[in-house]
């Protein structure tokens, strides 16, 4: 699954360059996540680093994107052009 931001995000501009594959921006009214964009920080982290330093706990799974860690994977490796090790 990629990862969504709930209404709940006050703006705060911490999760954003976080993001190791930039697809976190800024929407209209709160921050988005690109689901083409977003593997769950696998391939560069142990776990998603906007999840760590977000301080009101509003991005969770988004069900709406379910994907597999394999998937996650070759989604890592399309945007990067680097093999998963």
């Amino acid at each position: 699954m990629s990862l969504i931001i709930t209404d709940e995000c006050i703006n705060c501009d911490v999760c954003e360059p976080e993001c190791p594959n930039e697809a976190i921006s800024q929407g209209e009214e709160i921050y988005e996540i690109d689901p083409d964009k977003c593997t769950e920080c696998v391939g560069h982290y142990e776990e998603p680093q906007c999840q760590l330093v977000c301080p009101v706990d509003c991005i969770p799974l988004d069900p709406e994107n379910e994907e597999t860690k394999e998937q996650l994977i070759v989604k890592y490796e399309k945007l990067t052009g680097e093999s998963f090790s």
